[in-house]
Formats: structure tokens, sequence, C-alpha cells
């Protein structure tokens, strides 16, 4: 059975790069469910949507694929549970090492 990826982005270029760099194999088995998430979004930002996974428990791999380098921005992804930080524009090879690390 299948496990969703999402892919929260609001640059539909930044969604292709995602889509084509995932091991569509690894997702088709099921081995996680990923988020994929961007910090700047019109209404509700990656940092909304995190806190709000963090307060309901949820066990989503989050992966956040942003622009924002700030310091403290990057401290408040790990604070709120994400599981990597990768800077835009994305590398294929940084996204192969997350998934990696995550088991896909």
């Amino acid at each position: 059975m299948p496990i969703p990826v999402t892919i929260a982005d609001d640059s539909m270029m930044s969604r292709k790069v995602v889509r084509r760099a995932l091991p569509v194999e690894a997702v088709e088995a099921g081995k996680a469910e990923v988020l994929f998430l961007d910090l700047t979004m019109p209404e509700l930002d990656g940092f909304g949507v995190l806190s709000y996974l963090q307060e309901h428990h949820a066990k989503t791999v989050v992966i956040v694929i942003s622009a924002d380098i700030q310091p403290e921005a990057k401290k408040l992804v790990d604070r709120l549970g994400a599981f990597r930080f990768l800077h835009k524009p994305l590398q294929a090879e940084q996204l192969s090492q997350a998934l990696s690390d995550v088991g896909l």
C-alpha cells in the first residue's frame, strides 16, 4: 500500500524539481509518509504547518525546502520537528541523501 507524498510549495518549478528527484519505487513501496514543505507560502506558511503537525503529534516526515537561509529560520524549523532543511535551488543529491537518511 503506497503512502502519499505531499509537496507543499507555491512555485510550480520547485514542485517539478522535487517530483523529478523522488525515488518513485521507494515511495510506491510505502516506506514513509513525507511532506516536502516550503516556508514562504501565501496564507499558511511553512512554520504554521510545522506548528500544526507538532501540536497534533503527526508522524509525517517533513523535509523543508526553502530559500530562507537565515539562522533563525533554521533553528525554528528544527525546534518544530522538521527532519531536514534543504536549500533552494534544490540539488537532486541533497534530496536523495535526505530520503536515504529517512529510510527511502
